[in-house]
């Protein structure tokens, strides 16, 4: 792993003012891909648009796709249609439908009309068709596919025409007549079976496939679950289109966790550390504009309840537990219905199995942090019972409506279709907050006009 200094950044930048573009390429030769990418991120636009130029069309493809979203985009808005394309003759079909996404429509056709490879581009085509967050808008079509009904002989001449513009060779697939998945050739077979007739009698037939209509979380919970490198995608009728390799899957893993984390945070966009000034607050303001809501109708609360802090001080000293309890509860649930939608240990169908459990823990939940502040007041405020049993019923009632919103919530965002990752952050503290207050100020209400009549 190359580690950019200071001091090399700063001779990089040196060799780029002097225009010296043979040291430069001298500089660059050396470099994994990766490295080339990271050191474009540590430069300014027109340094990395300098050095990208030096690059051969193959290794400038393979910059391109090691860059984030954001460089990229950056980076091939200042290129002509013509320069996009030849580098994508040196891409998968799946990182050059990665690449042509970032684009708008106009932008798209016009790439597409440079390729000079039509079976590629039409196969770029009919990847676009695909939604991107399926195993269709994921898979590519670079594969070593053969008929099983041919001999051993034929297939081996098949596979080392195929393998020739292959970069990674993980299954060899076999199909029919009609182009239908019906199994995977072990390469093992080549050795142990050199005189086999058919292909069909040495392949390892109902291999592990996924329409290409599969949501991509999905896909990743079969990756690992049956442990693959690589996966055959198909259409409804189990004809063979494309395979997901699993460093696809793990990119897609990656970026969705990236995404829910920042959901989680409060984050109403993707951005990251280097962004602008401005992405970042647009991605921040929302939901600090809704904790100042929150806190505003809180104050109207507390100002309803004036009266009873006035008459009963102790009771504003208990508000930051009731408040806080409450959040910590409702993360906590919606974490873990949130963990088992996601690694696909709870299924939406479960709704009142996961809400009955999750109400029994609750229940306990409730009952153990009641009785801790009960007993711990019954110590240190012993002549002030309404407070005593306001609190400890009151941190009861939130736990319980904490619990069941925090399981709630995720559960039906998910049968809504909407990232129950949401579920996690800010909505959930911010209604428990605001909830918890309202539960507090009646019960206290309640008790103190039942057991201290005449103190409001």
């Amino acid at each position: 792993m190359k580690e950019y200094t200071p001091e090399y950044l700063k001779h990089i930048r040196q060799i780029i003012q002097a225009d010296d573009k043979e040291e430069a390429r001298k500089e660059l030769a050396g470099l994994h891909p990766a490295d080339i990418a990271e050191l474009y991120q540590n430069l300014e636009l027109d340094e990395a648009e300098y050095l990208y130029k030096l690059l051969d069309e193959e290794a400038a493809a393979d910059v391109l796709m090691e860059l984030d979203e954001d460089d990229r985009l950056k980076l091939i808005s200042a290129m002509p249609a013509e320069e996009i394309a030849k580098q994508i003759d040196h891409l998968d079909t799946d990182d050059a439908v990665d690449l042509i996404q970032q684009l708008d429509v106009d932008e798209r056709d016009e790439i597409l009309s440079h390729i000079d490879d039509v079976e590629q581009a039409g196969d770029i085509i009919d990847l676009l068709k695909y939604d991107e967050d399926t195993a269709g808008g994921l898979m590519g079509t670079e594969m070593i596919v053969v008929n099983e009904n041919w001999s051993m002989p034929e297939c081996i001449k098949e596979m080392r025409m195929q393998a020739e513009d292959l970069d990674e060779i993980y299954y060899v697939y076999v199909v029919d007549n009609d182009d239908k998945l019906r199994g995977v050739f072990p390469l093992k077979k080549m050795v142990t079976h050199p005189s086999v007739s058919k292909i069909k009698h040495v392949m390892e037939v109902d291999p592990v496939s996924v329409k290409a209509d599969t949501p991509i979380d999905e896909v990743a919970l079969d990756f690992e679950k049956y442990d693959l490198v690589a996966m055959p995608v198909v259409d409804s009728i189990g004809r063979l289109l494309g395979q997901i390799t699993v460093d696809d899957v793990m990119d897609q893993v990656r970026e969705a966790s990236e995404r829910d984390y920042q959901l989680a945070s409060g984050l109403s966009t993707d951005v990251d550390a280097d962004d602008s000034i401005i992405a970042q607050t647009k991605a921040r303001i929302p939901w600090l504009l809704i904790g100042i809501a929150s806190g505003i109708l809180a104050s109207i609360i507390l100002g309803n309840f004036e009266s009873q802090l006035h008459a009963v001080t102790a009771l504003a000293l208990f508000i930051p537990i009731i408040g806080g309890t409450g959040g910590n509860v409702g993360v906590q649930a919606s974490a873990i219905v949130v963990q088992g939608l996601a690694n696909g240990s709870l299924d939406i169908k479960e709704f009142a199995t996961q809400l009955g459990k999750e109400f029994l823990i609750g229940l306990l939940n409730a009952t153990i942090i009641a009785a801790v502040i009960l007993v711990y007041n019954l110590v240190m405020m012993p002549d002030d019972l309404a407070v005593t049993i306001s609190v400890a019923v009151s941190l009861f009632v939130v736990v319980m409506f904490a619990t069941l919103l925090g399981t709630v919530v995720p559960l039906t965002l998910e049968k809504l279709h909407i990232n129950p990752a949401l579920a996690t952050g800010p909505f959930i503290q911010i209604s428990n907050d605001i909830v918890g207050l309202i539960i507090y100020v009646n019960i206290s209400t309640m008790f103190l006009n039942l057991l201290s009549p005449g103190t409001l």
